[in-house]
C-alpha cells in the first residue's frame, strides 16, 4: 500500500551533522503523522521525533534542541536534521508515517521504512 524509502544516513564524526529524508508514495489519502524511531545494538527500539499534519512536534529529550523534524506534504517526505551528533546517536534510524488510505477499504495504513544507519565515531 504505502512505500517508504529514506536515505541520509552514514559515518560522521561526533559534533558533525547529518539530514535523514524519508518519502513515502502508494495508497495515501493523508499522512497524519510522520515520525523517527531509532534502535541501537542491544536496545529497543525509541522514539526521537514526530511531527503531525498540523505541524506539532515531538522530541526525545536526548535530542531537544539538537535535532528538528520537518515535512513536505507537497512531496509526502519528511526529515530529521542532525546536528551536534554525539556516539550515542550511533543506530538504525526509521521512519514511521500513518494516515488514511486513499482506497477507503484499505483503512489506515502504518508504514515502515527498511532503516538507515547513522554511526557517530572519530
Amino acid at each position: 500500500q504505502v512505500q517508504l524509502v529514506e536515505s541520509g544516513g552514514g559515518l560522521v564524526q561526533p559534533g558533525g551533522s547529518l539530514r535523514l529524508s524519508c518519502a513515502a508514495s502508494g495508497t495515501i489519502a493523508r499522512i497524519n503523522v510522520m515520525a523517527w524511531y531509532r534502535q541501537a545494538p542491544g536496545k529497543q527500539r525509541e522514539l526521537v521525533a514526530a511531527i503531525t499534519n498540523g505541524d506539532v512536534t515531538n522530541y526525545a529529550d536526548s535530542v531537544k534542541g539538537r535535532f528538528t523534524i520537518s515535512r513536505d506534504n507537497a512531496k509526502n517526505t519528511v526529515y530529521l536534521q542532525m546536528t551536534s551528533l554525539k556516539p550515542e546517536d550511533t543506530a538504525v534510524y526509521y521512519c514511521n508515517v500513518n494516515g488514511p488510505s486513499s482506497i477507503r477499504s484499505y483503512g489506515y495504513f502504518d508504514s515502515w521504512g527498511q532503516g538507515t544507519q547513522v554511526t557517530v565515531s572519530s
